[in-house]
């Protein structure tokens, strides 16, 4: 036990772990007070999670957008910034890729990669000016990014509006067929709405771990993120790198509504709205301790909660809200580990007679 509690002092998974065991615990409590049965409430969970290959399929499109803002904003954390605009950078990407899948017609094998770099390109640009208001100017990339969210979104609903809207509907045109990313095999087998997104996701957590562990830039960068001054008198340009790792972490998230268009929806809606991916993604790179691989087993856990929440709402009549507040307590015991070190540090206390026997 004492290897564990070293193990979690250090930051080692067990943190999240613990936190998602905690987060379920509150979430049963709370279904109790209000009368219901949390059992079959996770049981109708987990049932309309994996009980068709439908299902499936759909989750893992919930999964997708989730991983790629998880490491938009944990790409960020890596190197000392706070990425609060993941969802800003996810619409300008997202309306980037609508722009090209509608306005330009070429063959699927140039249309597709030009609808992709598009998006992905506006959403570096945009999140490489929270990271130039930085460098150059001493904006804190906090409120930068707040705000240049808020732009994204009205900016991408005005665009939409002017230039892609469908005559007598709230959406633009559908996007070419030629652009579309979906896999068609699966969806006409399915009915799952299966995208080569999921799978360039994977490889961007990938690139992710090469590009920051395993290249000379991103040695600058982690460095730069530690201490700017060590690295500046070291002779590294602390602002250049600030305004690259913000366009990486752009990139990123605009991946992620880029994906939403071409493989989900095939066209975007013209409001001022956004679908929170973003803001999510704070809550899975926390929950993934802003590595490539947790990130990725946090967005599964969250694509099964979100997803599975309608199986609980019409399997044992839970609100879905409910979900929301699992989601809620695991962040909170995340972000607060004094917590779970009482509670390892009393298990160690009460198992302590137990070893010396």
């Amino acid at each position: 036990m004492e290897f564990v509690q070293k193990r979690f002092m250090k930051g080692s998974t067990l943190t999240p772990l613990v936190a998602v065991f905690l987060g379920l615990l509150v979430g049963a409590v709370i279904m109790l007070l209000g009368g219901y049965d949390p059992l079959l409430a996770y049981r109708e969970l987990i049932q309309r999670v994996v009980g068709s290959t439908y299902h499936l399929g759909e989750t893992a499109v919930r999964i997708t957008p989730l991983i790629l803002t998880g490491l938009s904003v944990a790409f960020a954390f890596r190197t000392g910034l706070f990425n609060i605009g993941a969802e800003g950078q996810l619409m300008v990407g997202m309306t980037a890729a609508t722009f090209m899948g509608i306005q330009v017609s070429l063959p699927w094998f140039a249309h597709i990669p030009l609808a992709i770099g598009a998006g992905g390109l506006a959403g570096g640009l945009w999140g490489a000016l929270a990271g130039w208001l930085k460098a150059s100017r001493g904006v804190n990339e906090v409120i930068a990014t707040i705000m240049l969210n808020w732009i994204a979104i009205f900016g991408s609903s005005y665009v939409v509006r002017s230039l892609l809207l469908e005559p007598g509907q709230q959406r633009s045109y559908y996007i070419e067929e030629s652009a579309s990313v979906l896999i068609q095999p699966l969806y006409e087998a399915t009915r799952a709405r299966l995208h080569w997104g999921t799978v360039l996701a994977l490889l961007a957590a990938f690139v992710f771990y090469i590009l920051l562990w395993r290249t000379r830039q991103g040695y600058e960068l982690r460095a730069v993120g530690h201490n700017q001054h060590a690295a500046e008198y070291a002779g590294m340009k602390v602002g250049r790198n600030i305004v690259k790792a913000m366009f990486v972490a752009g990139v990123f998230a605009g991946l992620a509504g880029v994906f939403e268009v071409l493989g989900v929806f095939g066209y975007q809606v013209a409001g001022n709205s956004s679908p929170g991916y973003g803001f999510d993604g704070i809550a899975v790179a926390l929950l993934g301790m802003n590595r490539p691989f947790g990130v990725i087993l946090a967005a599964i856990l969250f694509g099964v909660l979100t997803y599975g929440a309608g199986g609980m709402e019409f399997g044992a009549d839970v609100p879905p809200e409910i979900i929301r507040v699992v989601i809620g307590s695991v962040i909170f015991f995340v972000a607060a580990p004094g917590i779970v070190q009482t509670i390892l540090k009393r298990l160690r206390i009460r198992r302590m007679p137990k070893e010396a026997n």
